[in-house]
């Protein structure tokens, strides 16, 4: 693993690749997860809910709608530019925030905070837990954080293919994963395909068990609550992804 490759996150949400990402969704996933995170981080009424990162804001305004206040962070800007116009053909506020998800500003005035999207472990472990340091001082004790991701070790080593491929619209997404195993990280080169147009870019994301996954939140004050294999509240279960839900500690 090159170390000029750990940054790969600052350059590669821009462009097609959000452009795919857009598509790969229905609006029914997002009512679907966000009817989770209502239930499972226990919204009261008017709350102040932490999406980070929040990409475009699918789950942002979403939870606007629902009159719910959201802060989102996100370090690409073309996201945050996206998500301010959806958000006002919604007809409704976010407080966006162009940002480092390492480098929250807040303390203790959340009410809740998650992380979707499959967006955790971009970073080094010592890295991520500056994240979950971070998430944790923004919330008031007591608060929930959910996160949801596919690549906790029983989600994605048993079905982890060399390569995949999948078609969104005009856009054919190919992929090539490589398991360092002595890192364990899982490094993927994504192709991006449009007509005579090709983008090729780096992926990495580290790869915890479930208990690691624990462990790891444990120490920066967040005790996980339950574990869930999809937004409905199925059992987690080896293959399936994973959604945690955590609450930080009273003291």
């Amino acid at each position: 693993m090159d170390a000029k490759d750990l940054g790969w996150y600052e350059t590669f949400f821009q462009g097609i690749a959000v452009e795919m990402w857009r598509r790969a969704l229905p609006p029914e996933a997002t009512t679907a997860d966000v009817d989770f995170l209502v239930r499972e981080l226990a919204l009261g009424s008017g709350a102040h809910v932490l999406d980070v990162p929040c990409g475009h804001g699918r789950h942002s305004i979403e939870l606007a709608r629902r009159g719910f206040r959201v802060s989102g962070v996100d370090l690409s800007r073309e996201e945050i530019e996206e998500g301010k116009k959806r958000a006002t053909a919604a007809k409704v506020e976010v407080d966006w925030r162009h940002g480092d998800m390492r480098d929250l500003t807040w303390n203790a005035e959340m009410d809740a905070a998650f992380c979707f999207g499959n967006s955790f472990a971009y970073f080094p472990p010592d890295a991520t837990r500056v994240f979950l340091h971070a998430v944790a001082r923004s919330l008031k004790p007591g608060a929930r954080f959910a996160m949801d991701t596919g690549m906790a070790a029983e989600c994605i080593l048993p079905r982890l293919n060399e390569r995949e491929w999948a078609q969104f619209g005009d856009i054919l997404f190919l992929e090539e994963n490589h398991y360092d195993t002595a890192e364990s990280c899982i490094e993927t080169t994504y192709t991006f395909l449009r007509g005579s147009e090709a983008h090729t870019q780096k992926g990495l994301q580290w790869v915890y068990t479930a208990r690691e996954l624990r462990d790891v939140l444990e120490e920066a004050g967040l005790t996980t609550l339950n574990l869930y294999g999809s937004p409905e509240g199925a059992a987690f279960e080896v293959g399936s992804p994973l959604l945690l839900v955590a609450e930080k500690r009273q003291r």
